[in-house]
C-alpha cells in the first residue's frame, strides 16, 4: 500500500479544524514534497521527519513522497504535523500497520532523535475533537477517535473528558502502540482533578485597612460581574484592592475552567496544570500596545484581554495608557469576544473578563487630598482626565473614589473583613441571580432589565432625576440600574428601593475637576 491517511488539527483562534494528512509514495526520482498551504515552518518539517525516521531505526523510502494537508485553503502553521507526517510515511511504506490509524488523531513535534515534543493548543485541539466525536456518535458516523500527543501535553488535553488521550515520549512509542504487541500500548492520560476548588490562594482583603466605600464597591463588582474604576491619590490602596479582587469571585465552573485553560494553551508559555480552575489575573504595563492587549501577529495569538478570559484584567495608571490602546477595550467590554482579521485568515478569541482599573485624579495625584495641596491647574486636570474618552467611561459600571485616609485609621485601625467572609455574600448574590435569570446582572440585556429590575415608584423617580441632572446616556442609566439590582441582591431584596438606587448613583461620580 502506497497511500496512508491520518488526521490532525490546525489552530484558528480557539477553534481547531480537522486536517487530513495524506501521504502517497510513487515511483520516480526520490523527492519529498508537502502541499496544502503549508507555511515555511511546516515545510521545514521535511528535514526533521527524515532524520527522525532514520534515527528511530526505520527505513526512509527512496521514492517520490507527496504529503497533502487538506483542506488546502486552511492555513497550517507550526510543527504539530511532524508526528502524523512521519507515521503516514511509515504506514504508506508498510513499516507500521494501517489498521487503527483512522481511530486516532495525532499532533506533535519531533526532534531529530525521535523524541516527541509538546505543541501549543493541545487543549483547544482536544475540545474540538470532543465536539466532533459527539457529532459522530449522533450521526452514527463511527466510534469516537482518540488523541495521541506528546506526554507533556497529555494531562492538559485530558482535561476535556470527552476524549481519550494518550501521551507518548517518542515516535517509537507511538509505532509500538499502533502495532500488534498488547504490552506496548500507550497509557491513557489521566486528567487533573476536576473537583471544586477550595478557598482561593493569594492576598486577603483583611490586609486593607479602612476604605469602606471602596471595599463595598469591590464586593458589588464581584457579586454582579461589574467593571470598576478606582480613583484616588497615590498610596490609598487602589492596587491592593485590585490584587485581592480575584479572591472575592465565585469558583470557576468546569466549562469556564476549560475555556480559560484552552486560551492559555495557545500561548508560548502554555497552560500550567497547577493553575487549573484558578481565575487569571492580568496586569499589563501602561506601555502595552493595542496588539498586546487585543492580540495579533501574522498567526494571530490571544492578547491580554483574552488571557484574562473568565478572570480579571487590571489596568493600573489608566490615563498613562495610549488613548488608542484604551479604545480597543470598548467592543470587548460589550461583546465578550475579539476578532482579529488578517489578509489570509481571521481568528476569534473569547474575552469575557472583569475589568478593574485605577488612576490618580490629576497629574500630581493629590487633587482633593486633605493635607497635601494639588499643584495642577484646572486645565491640566481636565486634560489629564480627558485622556479617558467618554464612551469608555460610559462602559465602566462602578467609578469609585478611594480617598486618602486618616493616619490613625490607616496604622491603628482594625483589620477589615477577610476575603472569605465577603466571598460568602458574593456567592449568595450570584446564586440569586442565576436562579432568577441564569446569568450575572452585568450581562442582562434591555428586555431582561425591564423584567428583572423592578423599581418602586420612588426609586424610579430618583434614578430618572439623576439621569437628567448628571446628563447620563441611556447606557449609563441602564448600568446604574443593573448596579442597583446587584445591591438589592446583596441585601436579599426583590424590589429596588430608593436606598439601592441612591447607592448605585454614588458609584458613577468619582471623577471631578477643581
Amino acid at each position: 500500500m502506497s497511500l496512508a491517511l491520518l488526521r490532525s488539527r490546525a489552530l484558528t483562534g480557539l477553534e481547531a479544524p480537522l486536517v487530513s494528512v495524506e501521504v502517497h509514495l510513487a515511483n520516480g526520482l526520490p523527492a519529498f514534497t508537502i502541499v496544502g498551504l503549508a507555511d515555511t515552518e511546516v515545510r521545514e518539517s521535511r528535514e526533521r521527519v527524515r532524520a527522525t525516521i532514520l534515527n528511530s531505526r526505520f527505513e526512509f523510502p527512496s521514492r517520490r513522497i507527496t504529503v497533502n494537508l487538506a483542506p488546502a485553503d486552511l492555513p497550517k502553521v507550526l510543527r504539530r504535523f511532524d508526528l502524523p507526517i512521519a507515521l503516514g510515511i511509515l504506514a504508506a511504506s508498510g513499516q507500521v500497520p494501517l489498521d487503527g490509524l483512522d481511530a486516532s488523531e495525532f499532533a506533535g513535534e519531533l526532534s531529530l532523535s525521535g523524541e516527541l515534543r509538546p505543541v501549543r493548543g493541545a487543549l483547544a485541539m482536544a475540545m474540538s475533537l470532543g465536539r466532533d466525536n459527539a457529532a459522530r456518535q449522533i450521526s452514527g458516523a463511527g466510534p469516537p477517535r482518540t488523541f495521541v500527543v506528546a506526554a507533556e501535553n497529555a494531562p492538559e488535553a485530558a482535561l476535556n473528558d470527552g476524549v481519550t488521550v494518550y501521551g507518548a515520549r517518542s515516535l517509537l512509542e507511538v509505532c509500538a502502540h499502533l502495532g500488534p504487541l498488547p504490552d506496548a500500548r500507550l497509557a491513557r492520560a489521566e486528567p487533573l482533578a476536576q473537583i471544586g476548588e477550595g478557598e482561593p490562594a493569594g492576598p486577603d482583603m483583611r490586609d486593607v485597612r479602612g476604605q469602606p466605600q471602596a471595599r463595598r464597591a469591590m464586593e458589588i463588582a464581584a457579586a454582579g460581574l461589574h467593571s470598576a474604576l478606582l480613583v484616588g491619590p497615590p498610596g490609598t490602596g487602589k492596587s491592593m484592592l485590585a490584587q485581592r479582587f480575584p479572591g472575592l469571585l465565585p469558583p470557576m465552573t468546569l466549562e469556564e475552567a476549560l475555556e480559560c485553560a484552552a486560551v492559555q494553551s495557545l500561548t508560548a508559555a502554555g497552560f500550567h496544570p497547577a493553575r487549573w480552575r484558578e481565575r487569571p489575573y492580568r496586569s499589563p504595563h501602561h506601555t502595552a500596545s493595542a496588539a498586546a492587549l487585543v492580540g495579533g501577529g501574522s498567526n494571530p495569538r490571544p492578547g491580554e484581554i483574552s488571557l484574562a478570559h473568565q478572570g480579571v484584567l487590571f489596568l493600573d495608571e489608566l490615563p498613562e495608557f495610549d488613548r488608542r490602546v484604551l479604545e480597543v477595550l470598548r467592543e470587548p467590554l460589550e461583546s465578550g469576544r475579539v476578532t482579529i482579521s488578517r489578509a489570509t485568515r481571521q481568528a476569534d478569541f473569547p474575552a469575557r473578563f472583569q475589568f478593574v482599573a485605577a488612576m490618580n485624579p490629576c497629574p500630581c495625584g493629590y487633587l482633593g487630598h486633605p493635607s497635601r495641596p494639588c499643584r495642577c491647574t484646572p486645565d491640566q486636570v481636565l486634560r489629564y482626565q480627558s485622556r479617558l474618552s467618554g464612551p469608555l467611561l460610559d462602559r465602566i459600571d462602578l467609578q469609585v473614589e478611594v480617598p486618602a485616609q486618616d493616619q490613625r485609621e490607616m496604622l491603628d485601625g482594625p483589620p477589615g473583613e477577610s476575603s472569605a467572609e465577603v466571598r460568602q455574600r458574593v456567592l449568595a448574590a450570584r446564586a440569586l441571580q442565576h436562579a432568577r435569570q441564569g446569568k450575572p446582572n452585568a450581562a442582562l440585556s434591555g428586555r431582561e432589565i425591564d423584567e428583572h429590575c423592578p423599581l418602586t415608584p420612588e426609586a424610579q423617580a430618583l434614578l430618572r432625576g439623576a439621569m437628567t441632572k448628571l446628563a447620563w446616556s441611556a447606557r449609563a442609566y441602564f448600568r446604574a440600574l443593573k448596579i442597583a439590582r446587584t445591591i438589592a441582591d446583596l441585601a436579599g431584596a426583590e424590589l429596588l428601593q430608593p436606598s439601592h438606587v441612591g447607592e448605585a448613583i454614588q458609584y458613577r461620580r468619582a471623577l471631578r475637576t477643581p
